[in-house]
């Protein structure tokens, strides 16, 4: 296991900031879910590929799906089955990176 589940304090604390940014929690699945429009393709493009840099840094890949300049997210961490600190600190990068 590379992080452990967050446990309802940590939910409390970072879920409500996330929600705020735009993420949502997946009522099927402990995940979170949020969608990226960008200027054009290439801007959604060079985004994925930064992200995909993040991704192997921090070993945490998301569930993303791209059509033209919009991308879908979904991040949750398959070793716990739900959300980890690793989603938590992802999801912030991600929105940091697209600014």
């Amino acid at each position: 296991m590379l992080s452990p589940p967050l446990t309802n304090d940590e939910r409390a604390e970072f879920l409500p900031e996330l929600q705020a940014a735009g993420w949502v929690l997946q009522s099927d699945r402990d995940a979170l879910t949020k969608t990226f429009e960008f200027k054009n393709f290439i801007a959604a493009f060079g985004w994925m590929s930064q992200i995909a840099i993040w991704s192997e840094k921090m070993n945490h890949h998301p569930e993303w799906f791209n059509v033209y300049r919009t991308v879908e997210v979904l991040l949750t961490s398959h070793d716990v089955d739900g959300l980890s600190m690793r989603d938590v600190k992802m999801a912030r990068k991600m929105d940091q990176l697209a600014g």
